[in-house]
């Protein structure tokens, strides 16, 4: 498992969308496998999936995206997981934190 998280600056839906073109326009395997929005006066969280095929692993590695703005402060975490190839330990998590470089730097502009 690999893991981001920051405090964000900026427009979260400019936010948003630079997160799926970084994935999706670097990734010819990543696909969007679902998501949710939710909405209050003062409030705004959108939670993205992602998919690709890890050829370092050989099989598929996840990134669940939280992007959460509240009170004006926009905060992000970024989780993956999957890529290992043992039962009980992981091996080989290669694959979990170069799927997380694709947004890294992204998030990183927009960064506090």
């Amino acid at each position: 498992m690999a893991k981001y998280e920051a405090e964000l600056k900026g427009n979260f839906y400019e936010i948003l969308d630079s997160i799926n073109e970084a994935i999706i326009g670097q990734s010819s395997s990543a696909t969007l496998e679902d998501k949710s929005d939710f909405k209050t006066s003062n409030a705004l969280c959108a939670v993205r999936v992602y998919e690709r095929y890890s050829y370092s692993g050989g099989n598929r590695v996840s990134m669940n995206i939280t992007l959460l703005e509240c009170d004006g402060r926009i905060f992000v975490t970024v989780i993956t997981s999957g890529g290992s190839q043992a039962m009980f330990f992981k091996i080989n998590t290669l694959g979990e934190s170069s799927f997380l470089d694709l947004v890294t730097s992204t998030l990183n502009r927009y960064r506090i």
